[in-house]
């Protein structure tokens, strides 16, 4: 028996998200179905970050066990073969067999791209969010600085009865502009349940001008979800990458 790591990315447009669902197609479930055909057993993997729907990934993690020969990096080439176009595999490599993507120290990037625009861009539709009314991405970046640290992100959360620990730690913040389209690429050791796209609904508010950059310490110290901004739309999020500080 050994255990192997993928890095998996996907186009999530199509999707059900992530995790295996009674009534849908995701991510997690197609895995499953080619893996057991490729390898001649029943497989069942699990994952670092269970997206939403709609959400992408160039760097997820996943990780199965199996009693097959083949060698663990040569599955990722005999599995893109059967994958559908929207998903590949990156790498795949043995690791220890008490690894866990999720129960291991991490370090999570994201990025969320909004088109800033007076008219949608057809081509990034799918990729980003349409955002008619302009914004200022420095008074973004000066209300995002204020995220930055360790703090109780209650109030930057879609609440779940079986989390009870809402302290998270984001190590960067970044509001970038390229033209039309404004990136948000946040990094951290772990991200709550829609944080990454209520902290960017917030950040809109502040952009256009309805919240004041100097607003978001309040609203963090509320732990209140109603003091934050909207959940963004889920396809225009990325899950970039996530590294394993002890592994590397």
């Amino acid at each position: 028996m050994k255990r192997v790591k993928l890095t998996v990315a996907y186009d999530g447009t199509n999707y059900c998200g992530w995790q295996v669902q009674p009534n849908g197609v995701t991510i997690e479930s197609v895995l499953n179905e080619h893996l057991s055909e490729l390898l001649g057993e029943e497989i069942h993997v699990t994952g670092a970050s269970r997206t939403d729907a709609g959400v992408h990934a160039r760097g997820n993690v996943a990780v199965f066990d199996t009693e097959a020969r083949m060698p663990a990096e040569k599955i990722s080439y005999a599995l893109n073969v059967r994958l559908p176009e929207d998903i590949r595999i990156q790498e795949s490599c043995e690791v220890p067999p008490d690894f866990h993507p999720r129960f291991c120290e991490t370090v999570k990037t994201y990025e969320y791209k909004i088109c800033n625009r007076r008219f949608p861009d057809p081509c990034s539709r799918l990729y980003s969010l349409f955002y008619y009314w302009p914004l200022d991405e420095k008074r973004m970046q000066q209300a995002a600085d204020y995220l930055v640290g360790t703090h109780d992100f209650s109030a930057f959360c879609t609440h779940k009865p079986e989390i009870t620990n809402y302290v998270r730690t984001v190590y960067s913040l970044d509001v970038t502009r390229d033209g039309d389209m404004i990136t948000v690429r946040i990094c951290g050791n772990g991200f709550l349940y829609n944080m990454v796209r209520i902290i960017v609904g917030t950040l809109l508010r502040v952009g256009s001008g309805k919240t004041e950059p100097e607003e978001m310490p309040e609203i963090l110290a509320s732990r209140d979800r109603g003091r934050a901004g909207e959940t963004a739309r889920p396809h225009g999020l990325t899950l970039v990458e996530i590294r394993y500080p002890a592994a590397d």
